[in-house]
């Protein structure tokens, strides 16, 4: 099994794409071009990251280790974020998923209100490949049955776990989405409201779950708002070919801790 170290070196190398701000409703807001170059220092000892976007100041930051609120899997894919939900203070988290040579990276922003604030999408590909996008996602891309392995990894660095997956997506007579999920032996079903490129899982209005169709084959899972002493989760798709999508999930307890970060490689049947 890789260290943490060396699945961060997965993404060595210069990211040519964009970040594009949306609004909770998926409104398009801004989209600024982007280079982000992560350079091998001492021998892999060290790694310097500099991000550059028109009309801002470089970012530049060096690492020598990770961890913290940040965790990858053996591909490089990874998510960052706070490790402790607070009250009235903001708080976000990265998903970000790498396939050969490109990338897809989620963030979703809350306010000091706990409310769904805004989503960043930053789509990216290696500098001198062909930077060649999926479509945006459509609910119809979505639909029938998907099987698939997802591989939990843990903050505090115990052994993963590997299991099977199942994700059913169908419309019943009144033009609601009904989904069935099936993690191991527990089967999960919930339904959804259509509004164009949002589907809203409104069972419980207390606490609806809204999941966002964007460009590039992705997509944004978010409670519209986080609610205290609750479980929590955020997640993002990323269909990368016709029939094979990959899911990223990342985990908070009823303590508002960070506990887990799931990848769901999953195929349609």
């Amino acid at each position: 099994m890789k260290s943490q170290w060396e699945c961060f070196l997965e993404n060595l190398g210069v990211w040519e794409g964009s970040f594009t701000n949306f609004s909770p409703q998926g409104a398009l807001l801004s989209d600024t071009p982007s280079r982000l170059s992560l350079e091998n220092l001492d021998n892999e000892q060290r790694v310097r990251l500099t991000l550059s976007r028109s009309g801002k100041d470089d970012v530049i930051r060096e690492f020598s280790s990770v961890g913290g609120g940040l965790l990858f899997f053996e591909n490089g894919s990874f998510s960052e974020g706070l490790i402790q939900i607070g009250p009235f203070s903001e708080f976000g988290g990265e998903l970000a998923f790498v396939h050969e040579n490109r990338r897809l990276r989620l963030v979703q922003l809350f306010d000091k209100t706990a409310n769904l604030s805004g989503l960043v999408l930053i789509r990216e590909h290696l500098a001198g490949t062909p930077a060649a996008e999926r479509p945006p996602l459509q609910l119809d891309d979505l639909l029938g049955e998907w099987q698939g392995e997802a591989v939990t990894i843990y903050r505090d660095l115990r052994s993963p776990d590997t299991y099977s997956t199942t994700l059913k997506l169908q419309l019943d007579n009144a033009g609601r989405l009904i989904q069935s999920t099936s993690f191991g032996d527990r089967t999960i079903t919930s339904t959804a409201t259509i509004k164009g490129s949002i589907i809203l899982f409104d069972e419980n209005p207390d606490k609806q779950i809204q999941v966002l169709l964007l460009p590039d084959g992705g997509s944004a899972t978010s409670p519209l708002k986080v609610q205290l002493r609750q479980p929590l989760f955020l997640e993002a798709g990323w269909l990368i070919q016709p029939n094979l999508r990959q899911r990223m999930i990342r985990s908070y307890n009823d303590k508002g801790e960070w506990v887990s970060l799931t990848l769901v490689t999953e195929e349609r049947r």
